[in-house]
This record gives structure tokens, C-alpha cells and sequence, in this order.
């Protein structure tokens, strides 16, 4: 217990996990709305780069210091840097997400919520990440219905759509990783599922 006497409320972490397609940000907003605060730690990933000292010190030392001007990272040259050298992209992804974690127990701790969401749709191929959440939940769909949202969402074509796909874990390979699985078929109904799912984690039911 804390100096002051007061107990610190311990937060359940729940990652909330899909592919591209998925409806991962519509789960999102359902829980959003139910009252419970998301993070999205692809966004923050990218602010980070303006953001964290540390992380902006890392990536000069690992692109070179040119990327960095006055502070301010140099995004296009960075990029042309890191996403021609495999080994320095490793490194830059190795240096990010600590990052993360370290925005993310800042921000976590800032929340009144018992329950709060991490958002990623990489978070399970992470090792530096892996353990970070005390749940999973899976957001998986038909393949043809994740494909019209894409080419309809991006203006993407079916086969930039699949390539896509093609990088990402399938649907199967992070239901193997989750506690829960919501199906957005645009048929069932999600508060029900999400509000259930959230009674669950409450009563330390898996």
C-alpha cells in the first residue's frame, strides 16, 4: 500500500487483437462506449517518434544522426533508410516497443477504469509485448466480408487486399492466443457479446 494510505486500484489489461478488416476498431468503440478506455499502440507508435527522447536518440544512433534534425525526426529519409536495410528495420522495431510499453504504463495508470484495452494488430507476434495484456480478445470475420471492407474502406483492389493479408497473422493463428473471440459477421450483435465478455474478466472467468 501506497505512503498516503491509498490502495492502487490494480487494472486488467485486455489486448484487443484483429487483422486488417477484422472490425477491431468498431469492437473498440462498443467497449469505448461501454466505459472503457482503448489504447491504439499502432498510433502511439508513431507519435512516439516525436515524443520519447529516448526512442528519437535510438533511432539516430541505429539510421544515422541525419534522420534526426533539432529533434525532429526526418521521416522520409528515415524510412528510406530503415525499409531498405532489414537489420536496422529489426532494430528500429526493437527500440519501439519499449517505447510503447513505457507510454502505455504511463497512460494506463492515468485511467480511473478497472478494465483498460490495448489495441494492436501486432501485439501477440511481439516478444517484447507479449506479456503485457492479462487477456486476449480475438476479432475475427469471413474472409470475403474482410476483404469487401477493406477495397470499400482504402479503395484498395482484391489483390492488394490479399497481399495485405498475406503479411499479416491469419485469424486462426491469434484465436490460438485469445481468452475470447468475437465474430463481426455483420449479422451478430456485439454489445451483448462485449458486455459478456466484460462480465467475465470482472469475475476472473476466462
Amino acid at each position: 500500500m501506497p505512503a498516503n494510505g491509498c490502495e492502487v486500484m490494480k487494472k486488467t489489461v485486455v489486448l484487443c487483437t484483429g487483422g486488417i478488416g477484422s472490425g477491431k476498431s468498431y469492437v473498440i468503440k462498443v467497449f469505448n462506449c461501454l466505459g472503457i478506455p482503448s489504447y491504439d499502440s499502432d498510433a502511439n507508435a508513431k507519435q512516439l517518434y516525436d515524443t520519447d527522447q529516448l526512442l528519437l536518440q535510438q533511432v539516430a544512433e541505429i539510421a544515422g544522426e541525419d534522420v534526426v534534425v533539432n529533434g525532429v525526426l526526418q521521416r522520409q529519409l528515415f524510412a528510406s533508410r530503415i525499409f531498405s536495410d532489414p537489420d536496422k528495420l529489426n532494430r528500429v522495431e526493437d527500440a519501439v516497443h519499449p517505447a510503447v510499453v513505457r507510454h502505455f504504463n504511463k497512460w494506463k495508470e492515468e485511467q480511473e477504469s478497472d478494465i483498460v484495452i490495448i489495441e494492436s494488430a501486432i501485439l501477440l507476434e511481439s516478444p517484447e509485448l507479449v506479456s503485457l495484456p492479462d487477456y486476449v480478445i480475438a476479432v475475427s470475420a469471413p474472409l470475403k466480408i474482410r476483404i469487401d471492407r477493406v477495397m470499400k474502406r482504402d479503395g484498395l483492389t482484391m489483390d492488394q487486399v490479399l497481399e495485405r493479408l498475406d503479411n499479416q497473422w491469419s485469424d486462426e493463428e491469434r484465436i490460438r492466443y485469445a481468452d475470447f473471440v468475437i465474430k463481426t459477421n455483420d449479422r451478430d450483435a456485439i454489445i451483448p457479446e462485449a458486455i459478456k465478455i466484460l462480465f467475465q474478466i470482472r469475475n476472473g472467468k476466462r
